[in-house]
């Protein structure tokens, strides 16, 4: 298998025989890849990535890499803030060599996590269980052993409480297990640690969690102490793909979005700032652009007060390199403060090599704020940075009440 080491938004010249080049191009949305020609070298081909950085496996073809434009510990930072799980604040303990990928950094992270958990002995939960049973236990269910069972009275419909290891907990863990073991680790430590994890949780019944929808863990003094490990097992699901189809041919991934990762943790950060529910600041909750509510507009931030949209904000993971934000960004801002009446509202960039800048609309009254955070300080310089942001959004939520006043 070909190896292909790439890095996000940088352009890479690589010759690519057919089916390496058909393999690509079979899962390049996956992999927010764009393929051009290189028209001065025939056979040679311009791979650029977007945004979405891991590892990416081709059945046995290809291997492909993409590595973050941030230090690996600053990405699994804003991952995990933004899954609200847990904080990796101490990221002493997260310094990784250049060459890793946050799939690579994930798994030694992963098994630490596992150990620590899993030396208070495995969780253990009652689940409700009905079977069909020639003894009784727990209570019979007496409406089903009627309609079933017209009057024999064996086998009996019964319900009980099992105490299980078989709880969700464990399984979100096993689940995650599977899916790093998909693909190729280079570290025999991490290949033993995750194989060590799997024999542990033998008994805990494997799932498939859809990315989009991996469950919560409720938890108490009982099971605090698997928070970290659950934390990082639906880090782990929610960027997992695992065997997508393309004309029969099977991959398997850990793919992040690095736009989705930055709205997340800006918005998930000023909810704890602004000390707000979800329910208040919700997550690209749609709102009506026109009269008859047939066009929509989902902006990545919003703050809902007393029924009414008090703030709207959108959130960029891209650098400001020039005077201005861009045209089409600004253009986006004035039509959300607009359709919802706002007297402006905030363009959160990723990077900047300026300061943060207004700019007041001609004959509209808008002010368009734009605002970027230097993603390469620790941990406690950009929450630092968040805090003057929340001010700045609690401030343009006061205008917003005071004008509809």
């Amino acid at each position: 298998m070909r190896t292909l080491d790439l890095r996000e938004y940088r352009t890479e010249e690589v010759r690519l025989p057919l089916n390496e080049l058909q393999a690509l191009l079979s899962h390049r949305n996956e992999l927010a890849l764009s393929i051009e020609p290189a028209h001065e070298d025939e056979g040679a081909w311009r791979l650029t990535p977007g945004s979405t950085v891991g590892a990416f496996e081709i059945q046995d073809i290809l291997s492909v890499t993409v590595k973050p434009k941030l230090d690996i510990g600053r990405v699994l930072f804003l991952a995990s803030y933004a899954l609200g799980e847990f904080e990796l604040c101490d990221l002493e303990r997260f310094r990784f060599p250049e060459k890793e990928t946050p799939f690579e950094a994930l798994v030694p992270l992963f098994v630490a996590a596992a150990e620590r958990a899993f030396s208070r002995g495995l969780l253990r939960g009652y689940r409700t269980e009905e079977e069909s049973l020639y003894t009784v236990r727990g209570c019979i269910r007496f409406a089903d052993q009627i309609h079933r069972r017209f009057g024999v009275p064996l086998p009996v419909e019964v319900r009980y409480d099992e105490f299980t290891e078989d709880v969700l907990a464990n399984q979100l863990v096993r689940a995650a297990t599977h899916a790093l073991g998909t693909l190729r680790l280079r570290q025999r430590e991490s290949r033993v640690g995750l194989g060590w994890i799997a024999a542990t949780l033998e008994n805990v019944t494997l799932l498939s969690f859809p990315r989009t929808e991996v469950p919560e863990v409720t938890f108490d003094r009982l099971n605090e102490h698997y928070r970290e490990v659950v934390g990082l097992s639906r880090l782990i699901l929610q960027h997992a793909t695992i065997e997508t189809g393309r004309g029969g041919v099977r991959a398997a991934g850990f793919l992040m979005d690095m736009n989705r990762v930055f709205e997340g943790f800006i918005r998930r950060a000023l909810r704890e700032k602004l000390h707000l529910t979800e329910r208040e600041f919700p997550a690209n909750k749609r709102r009506p652009f026109d009269k008859n509510n047939k066009i929509g507009i989902k902006p990545d931030l919003s703050w809902r007060k007393a029924g009414t949209c008090v703030f709207a904000g959108d959130a960029k993971y891209k650098r400001i390199k020039y005077q201005h934000a861009p045209n089409a960004d600004v253009y986006q801002l004035l039509a959300y403060s607009t359709a919802l009446d706002l007297p402006g509202g905030i363009l959160i960039y990723a990077e900047g090599e300026r300061d943060p800048a207004m700019y007041e609309v001609r004959n509209a009254g808008k002010q368009l704020e734009v605002f970027a955070l230097d993603l390469g300080g620790e941990p406690a310089d950009l929450l630092e940075q968040i805090s003057k942001l929340a001010d700045l959004v609690r401030a343009m939520a006061q205008a917003s009440v005071a004008r509809a006043a």
